[in-house]
């Protein structure tokens, strides 16, 4: 399988040497790695550059954009900085992050995946964070979710969700989607990758209210924004995230933002949210 890979980096001269590394010795290589270095002010682009010239298939693309490291928007907008360089001759389109070690199976693995289910949309490994000198399970993984940061989509699921929407709540949006055409997703937890930076550790403080935004853009509802946030904040530890959070959903409330989904497609997404929720208490 074609697997075509694009990587926004903001100021990543720290790893993405070493995530380059762990794809170039991928058992099964990719076809083409663009890295849209965007807006980094440190050696981001000396870094990539000389990747490139070892390595045919890896790529540079130069962008300028706000110097905040903001979730959302700004990620997704790189990306297609990278994505609109890219011919059509994929199979498998991934966005990852800067921040990652895979194993070397993991583009052999994942393809394994793909062939073996027509129905696979999405697939991915998980996400574990040293801790203590242990490498350990992201808080926020989840079985039955794709970590933004190792997104992997088989061409005509990618096509058929509208590709990524520039939002916070993209990597969540995605995946409702998927389910919606009626894909199936996969999470691998035999393929351990390395995460070097926790989720959200270098946000910009700005980005605090996006995650309610992004409830309310989904469609969410009061009540099942009441719950998400709650959890996600018990997650992160912190109280006033989970403010910081449903101040963000009436601030787009009362602004009436754009949704990401339309009528149909939220119903479907709030009922598919009250049937997770109800199988997790019975």
């Amino acid at each position: 399988m074609n697997f075509y890979i694009v990587i926004p980096a903001h100021n990543e001269a720290s790893s993405i040497g070493v995530t380059l590394k762990s794809l170039a010795e991928q058992s099964l290589l990719p076809k083409r790695v663009v890295v849209v270095n965007d807006n980094s002010t440190d050696g981001t682009q000396h870094i990539v550059s000389a990747f490139a010239e070892k390595y045919p298939f890896i790529s540079l693309v130069n962008s300028k954009s706000s110097n905040k490291h903001l979730p959302g928007s700004k990620i997704i907008n790189a990306f297609y900085k990278g994505f609109e360089t890219l011919d059509d001759d994929y199979d498998v389109i991934c966005k990852f992050d800067a921040d990652l070690i895979f194993p070397e199976n993991y583009l052999a693995q994942l393809a394994n995946h793909f062939e073996a289910d027509n129905n696979l949309g999405m697939a991915s490994g998980f996400c574990y964070i040293e801790k203590n000198g242990d490498w350990i399970l992201e808080n926020l993984t989840r079985k039955d979710h794709i970590r933004g940061a190792l997104k992997a989509y088989r061409k005509k699921c990618f096509i058929e969700i509208g590709q990524l929407k520039p939002s916070m709540g993209w990597d969540t949006v995605d995946e409702l989607l998927a389910k919606y055409y009626n894909w199936q997703i996969l999470t691998d937890d035999t393929l351990h990758v390395k995460h070097l930076k926790p989720t959200g550790i270098s946000y910009n403080k700005a980005s605090k209210y996006l995650q309610g935004e992004a409830m309310y853009k989904m469609r969410y509802g009061f009540l099942i924004t009441l719950i998400s946030a709650a959890k996600l904040a018990y997650k992160k530890q912190s109280i006033s995230l989970f403010k910081d959070y449903m101040a963000g959903y009436f601030k787009a409330k009362k602004k009436q933002v754009d949704f990401l989904v339309n009528e149909k497609e939220g119903q479907f997404i709030r009922n598919l949210r009250w049937k997770g929720m109800r199988s997790k208490l019975s």
